[in-house]
């Protein structure tokens, strides 16, 4: 496993003593020792209880949080090992009621910006009026609860008014943003089997404007059980769309025919299907990773009041697209009575400025972003916090891959100096966050602050034992948590579900991430551990390769593989791409190597370093590290990777050529 560094790194924020007294987390504390008994001295010790009796846990976050359900729960936890449990069964409820009892006159629902649209506001009271008309429209489609909704939208306030819609009559929600090719969205949708459709007729990004009309064509045929398409015309106003077989209706003329419908809400089982995400796809057809309403609802309520600390009239904004979980996380902070802020469009166009341009506009109190975006702004050397009025900012969000201390650094000196900066990690798989904020703790540079509340996470060694504190391990989740999935679509007998978490340890769902659990209980993710470079019999996380070279201003970007032969010999390529006027000579080849060398050890140190014209990314933002290998391991390219599931397939082409010439 990669090897752990034990220096304390420095302190970058510490919380007020007014910010403690007021934070949803200090309220709950009380709150448990008022009504439960359970007095806890620390963070610490609350987390320590809560991931040894979950069951307790979970109830008491029921019970704060006034689940409005419409029949009683028979048992908080029932079952054996995992997966194999069910959370309050016999109970009722429905998300989109949780949302909505939030509404208010004095704050609105949703901000929204595009490269095309100016800001514009939708009230807490047209929210209502859209959902419920869309809704009733679902049900006279023929609509019943389970049946799929699939959506092919951009991060829109349509695709908000439409899952809040489908969640309301217990539906199942399932979103691919319009970058997704026909074949790649077929993919994921025919799994499950879609009644409705909801699409554009195209979207702008970087400036450009992309027609998907003909995609809608080829995506309509490919997906037989779709009736009704609900159509959008979003880049074009005077767009019309027909398809052979299929009833289409324009979104407007939905809203007009069912205008006055007031809207209600169907209690549908705890685990009744929420919605369908898709893990990457990378080498095959994507899993359909479903979830449920309670699981998401309880898990949702927890992290957006106890570890985001969000309060009402707040306004909350993630970077994000209807392709990855962050969208559906952003809609879950309405929980907590935020306005939230959406924006489509390039976070670079016309530069990279234009999300901290959205941040003082909208008065944001939660800014969310990636990692790689975060870098991108402190390689470009930008000063949002000279340029713009950041005042109302309170928190900084980031996931999507470790955050370098060089980030948290460039945050703290050029963003905003007593920002939260709130590093998270958790994924599709549970659409929240394992590790995360914490408005009680200090942020510790290059760390995330804490594991987050009912979640029993550890550092295990191969053998399945816990690492010393300190030392880098497999993170494993060893007690269940109610918003693990409740299956995978199209996966009869649970093997592709079981085989993803629980193959290597049995009951104990292993994650695939190097984690260091520190003396201070904080985390540092060391990146994906089937990613690991085996080096002379030392692993080494990619993620301390990325970290070091985060700092060098003339690396734009990089990609590091290991290839082991049978031999026993390995070679280490690095593959970088350039900022621009940079040159890989003899001089940055040397402070490269010198950087892993001082970082780390000689051992991180690549073999060789070549210059590549782009880093291969799936449309989820994750590095391709794996499918390059399986490439220059000469592997049949149907195996090594899948093209639809890329962002920019044409960065495979250098790889393919370097396999075949060598």
């Amino acid at each position: 496993m990669p090897e752990s560094t034990n220096t304390t790194p420095i302190i970058r924020w510490r919380p007020t003593q007014a910010g403690t007294q007021r934070s949803h987390l200090h309220r709950y504390m009380q709150w448990l020792k008022q009504e439960k008994q359970l007095a806890f001295d620390d963070y610490h010790s609350l987390w320590e209880w809560s991931a040894s009796h979950v069951a307790d846990f979970w109830e008491s976050q029921w019970a704060y949080f006034q689940v409005i359900a419409h029949a009683p729960y028979r048992h908080v936890l029932k079952g054996g090992e995992m997966p194999h449990f069910q959370w309050f069964e016999g109970s009722s409820l429905n998300y989109a009621e949780h949302i909505f009892r939030q509404k208010n006159a004095a704050h609105p629902a949703i901000l929204f910006q595009s490269e095309r649209h100016a800001l514009t506001e939708i009230s807490w009271a047209e929210l209502e009026r859209q959902t419920a008309a869309l809704a009733q429209y679902f049900r006279q489609c023929g609509v019943q609860p389970g049946d799929r909704i699939a959506a092919y939208l951009p991060n829109s306030p349509h695709a908000m008014v439409a899952v809040l819609a489908a969640m309301s009559i217990g539906a199942v929600w399932s979103s691919c943003s319009p970058d997704f090719g026909a074949s790649s969205v077929a993919d994921r949708f025919v799994q499950i089997e879609p009644k409705v459709l909801i699409a554009i007729d195209g979207y702008s990004y970087g400036g450009k404007s992309f027609d998907k009309l003909d995609t809608l064509r080829e995506l309509c045929g490919l997906l037989p059980t779709v009736q009704q398409v609900l159509f959008i015309p979003y880049l074009d106003e005077s767009a019309a769309f027909k398809a052979e077989g299929k009833t289409v209706i324009h979104w407007e003329e939905v809203l007009e025919n069912h205008a006055n419908t007031p809207l209600s809400f169907l209690p549908v089982p705890f685990d009744h299907p929420l919605w369908v995400l898709y893990s990457s796809g990378t080498t095959g057809v994507p899993k359909a990773i479903t979830h449920s309403q309670g699981g998401n609802l309880l898990e949702h309520l927890k992290y957006t009041h106890l570890h985001n600390d969000i309060h009402p009239g707040e306004r909350f904004f993630w970077f994000s697209t209807t392709g990855w979980m962050m969208w559906n996380f952003t809609l879950a902070s309405m929980l907590a009575g935020a306005t939230i802020v959406l924006y489509d469009g390039s976070p670079g166009f016309p530069d990279l400025n234009v999300l901290w341009e959205l941040a003082e506009k909208t008065g944001i109190e939660h800014f969310g972003t990636s990692a790689p975006f975060l870098v991108s702004c402190m390689k470009a050397a930008l000063e949002p916090g000279r340029q713009f009025d950041l005042s109302r900012l309170r928190s900084i969000g980031s996931t999507g891959s470790p955050l370098p201390p060089e980030a948290f650094a460039w945050v703290y000196e050029h963003v905003k100096s007593d920002a939260w900066l709130c590093s998270m990690a958790g994924g599709t798989d549970v659409c929240t966050a394992w590790v995360g904020g914490n408005p009680l703790l200090s942020v510790y540079q290059g760390e995330i602050q804490c594991r987050c509340l009912g979640c029993a996470m550890a550092s295990w060694d191969e053998n399945g034992q816990v690492v010393p504190t300190g030392e880098v391990g497999e993170m494993v989740v060893t007690q269940p948590m109610p918003s693990m999935p409740v299956f995978f679509w199209n996966d009869p007998d649970g093997t592709k579900y079981h085989n993803s978490y629980f193959d290597t340890f049995p009951g104990v769902w292993r994650h695939g991430d190097w984690i260091q659990i520190t003396e201070r209980d904080s985390v540092v993710i060391l990146g994906r551990s089937d990613a690991t470079l085996n080096r002379q019999g030392v692993r080494i996380g990619t993620a301390e390769i990325y970290r070091a070279l985060d700092a060098i201003p003339e690396i734009k970007d990089s990609l590091i593989i290991n290839l082991e032969y049978a031999d026993g010999t390995d070679w280490m390529p690095l593959f970088v791409t350039l900022a621009p006027g940079a040159v890989l000579d003899d001089s940055l080849k040397k402070r490269i190597n010198t950087s892993l060398r001082t970082a780390y050890s000689p051992r991180h140190v690549p073999d060789t370093i070549i210059e590549i014209p782009d880093v291969p990314y799936t449309i989820s933002g994750k590095k391709m590290e794996t499918p390059v290998k399986k490439i220059l391991q000469r592997k049949p390219l149907d195996k090594a990777y899948n093209r639809d599931s890329m962002r920019n397939p044409e960065a495979m082409a250098f790889f393919i050529t370097m396999a075949i010439e060598s």
